[in-house]
């Protein structure tokens, strides 16, 4: 290992709080290919029984410091071509543990465009420079009068010495020490000030705090960078990052003003020059790169923690359903489905005006759940949503049958999507929609992985942040979720499967298509059988997947293919067939771990083992709970301040909860609002679909706000 990747995994280990083991041998295990989710399940002996959070933390911080590596590269070699690595600065710049240390550094030899120094010292004057900036007794006028230069531009002392200054100034520029003194200083005391742009006072008004927003830049919390930002690219806000002149005057000051000269007074206004032209520029640049990220990242934080909690909302189960997608003038879409979210039956009803056909409506959905067996109704909470809620809810079936809210959100998105035209060639958007509705509700986490993340709307500023971060946050939350719950070999869906371990949307593909048209998987080994899915992805994948018809009951469960001779042991020694260790708890509290400890097997794995037979294959999930809004609240308008109301936690933010009370419009309880005790994170105290009681506080009817409190409730 070279010295600088055990440096860097030094620091990684004392930036996460593990050992340098732990590290480099997660590192070893992330570079020959394997996941997060397979790690931190399967390799626990190696990797000291590190999390997923952990683990990605090591494969993030690694990416970051090859990042640096390649720049340090690409700098050093460029400043060898130059002739003027020296040892010196070879040994500062293989020092340096940020980019931006790394860019101060290179800043002077960075090949420059056409300045206002190169110019300067194009005519000739960077001698004089130098004589000034040593601010001896010598007369700066005088100086400058043996640089006057009618062929070099300079046709006097005063073109001279300002010439000599501009050459100055990029030199405090370019001064490492300078900055990375002035760079601290904008983390302490930089301000971030907001102001209306001219002429947009009318068209700016949802940027009206930020009119006149001062504060320190350091502590201004993620949504309101974002939100500055934000109304600064559209045009209506200008912003401006900077501490107080006087205090970056007061460190250039100490570094380069001796004032004990003539000369002092050229360097002096050289000095305010470098802060105002060149240094404010480019680190106040440097200071938003940074907010930007930081406020990226606790967005990106809340939207993954949001998508978690949506992916593993509690199924449902494999029940009848019958979905209907509400609308007025358009009608609604009924699909029935089978228990695998097979398509059995579509059409339309009109119950709602214009059309209002309520009786020949309720009667269409009678016959429908006693023609296909329906076991529960999903209602999309879209335009029409509560309305068609009413009407299931008036009617009488021979039977029990829930009929349920689904939040519709991005239903749209996966109707037009090229996964829904492959499964559902033959029927339009609408139907899709519905049956997207109704596959929700029985399986939340199947369904929602076949849309993009971004299109289900459960963060803030998704499309301000960087998309390439997003994405990689969201696509780990995904295969997280998908790998915690596991997959169904023989029912899963393309989308599905890609998210599997090792396997990605090609393999995906080839294990649908091999079961297509070679009938059910009858095992894990039969995987292998899947063309170009080798011994590495199987390893990877062999764990998340099931096999429910499998004779071998370890297939059904999490027990990794390559701890069956474990199981198989541990039956054998008991007298017993692995089924009836499945089903036999005493069986199992006479297995002592200890006696199966090997150098590939620990402890850790085999007690995951003990727990996984307890349980084999059990859906992790919470089970389904009953929710149902007021029934004597269905719009806006039927709030009144004062009412106690149910709701459900839709979407949580950095600044608070957004609760649906049924009226169409989600209410938003503020940070302030969401208990009575002090709460710096809202994802303390609520979680996404989470059922709350609701107090209403205020009612905009006009702007459609409602502002809630469930302290108060």
């Amino acid at each position: 290992m070279t010295e600088i990747l055990s440096k860097h995994i030094n620091r990684i280990a004392e930036d996460i709080g593990i050992s340098y083991k732990q590290v480099a041998l997660t590192a070893g295990l992330l570079k020959q290919g394997a996941t997060i989710p397979f790690i931190a399940r399967y390799r626990k002996e190696l990797t000291g029984s590190l999390d997923e959070v952990q683990i990605t933390s090591v494969r993030d911080l690694l990416h970051r410091f090859e990042e640096l590596e390649k720049r340090r590269q690409t700098v050093l070699s460029s400043i060898e071509e130059q002739g003027k690595l020296t040892p010196e600065l070879e040994h500062a710049i293989s020092q340096v543990s940020t980019l931006s240390e790394l860019e101060d550094l290179y800043l002077p030899f960075r090949p420059k465009r056409k300045t206002r120094a190169t110019i300067a010292i194009a005519m000739g004057l960077e001698p004089l420079a130098r004589k000034i900036l040593t601010q001896g007794h010598d007369d700066p006028h005088k100086l400058a009068a043996g640089y006057i230069n009618i062929e070099n531009d300079v046709p006097g002392v005063e073109e001279a010495l300002a010439g000599a200054r501009d050459i100055i100034a990029e030199w405090i520029n370019e001064d490492s020490r300078a900055r990375g003194r002035l760079r601290r200083l904008m983390e302490r005391e930089a301000r971030i000030i907001s102001k209306l742009a001219k002429g947009k006072e009318a068209m700016a008004t949802k940027y009206a705090t930020y009119f006149e927003w001062s504060e320190l830049a350091g502590r201004a919390p993620s949504h309101r960078i974002l939100a500055m930002l934000r109304g600064e690219k559209e045009g209506f806000l200008k912003v401006g990052i900077a501490p107080e002149p006087e205090s970056a005057y007061a460190i250039l000051d100490r570094l380069f003003y001796k004032g004990n000269g003539p000369c002092s007074e050229q360097v002096y206004v050289s000095i305010r020059d470098a802060w105002k032209r060149l240094m404010l520029p480019s680190l106040e640049t440097e200071i938003r790169n940074v907010l930007k990220q930081l406020a990226d990242k606790k967005a990106i934080a809340v939207f993954a923690d949001n998508l978690r909690q949506l992916l593993l909302s509690p199924p449902l189960g494999q029940k009848r359903v019958l979905a209907i997608d509400p609308g007025f003038r358009t009608g609604c879409k009924l699909v029935c489905l089978d228990e695998e979210g097979r398509l059995l039956h579509n059409e339309t009803i009109f119950p709602h005006p214009p059309a209002s056909q309520k009786t020949q409506a309720m009667s269409k959905i009678q016959n429908l759940v006693s023609a296909y067996e329906i076991e529960a109704i999903a209602i999309g909470n879209g335009t029409a949503g509560r309305e068609t809620e009413q009407l299931v809810r008036k009617m009488r079936f021979d039977k029990d049958i829930m009929a349920v809210m689904v939040n519709e959100s991005g239903a749209s998105v996966y109707s037009a999507s090229d996964a829904a035209r492959d499964e559902f060639p033959d029927y339009d958007v609408t139907v899709r929609g519905a049956i997207s509705i109704g596959r929700r509700l029985t399986d939340p986490l199947a369904e929602l992985v076949k849309i993009d993340p971004k299109a289900i709307g459960v963060g803030q500023y998704q499309h301000d942040v960087d998309q390439k971060m997003l994405k990689q946050s969201l696509d780990d939350v995904v295969t997280s979720c998908v790998n915690a719950v596991g997959v169904e070999l023989n029912t899963a869906s393309k989308q599905l499967l890609s998210y599997v371990s090792g396997i990605g949307p090609a393999l995906a593909a080839a294990i649908a298509d091999y079961r297509h048209h070679h009938g059910a998987f009858r095992s894990r080994e039969d995987l292998k059988k899947v063309p170009r899915l080798g011994d590495k992805v199987f390893e990877q994948a062999a764990g998340f997947i099931r096999v429910g018809q499998s004779p071998n009951p370890l297939d059904r469960s999490a027990v990794h293919p390559e701890s069956y001779g474990v199981v198989e042991r541990m039956a054998n020694d008991l007298g017993a067939t692995i089924e009836q260790l499945i089903a036999d708890k005493s069986l199992r509290e006479r297995i002592d771990l200890q006696q199966y400890i090997t150098d590939k097997t620990g402890l850790p794995t085999l007690k995951d083992i003990l727990t996984e037979l307890s349980k084999p294959g059990r859906d992790p999930r919470k089970g389904y709970d009953m929710f149902e809004f007021d029934k004597g609240v269905n719009s806006i308008e039927d709030l009144e301040e004062g009412m106690v109301l149910p709701g459900i936690v839709t979407n949580i933010t950095a600044f608070g909860a957004f609760v649906d009370v049924g009226v169409h419009q989600d209410g938003l309880v503020h940070i302030s609002h969401l208990a009575d005790r002090f709460v710096k994170e809202p994802a303390e105290v609520v979680r996404l679909n989470q059922k709350v009681m609701v107090r209403v506080l205020a009612v905009d009817r006009e702007r459609k706000r409602i502002n809630l409190s469930i302290k108060e409730a």
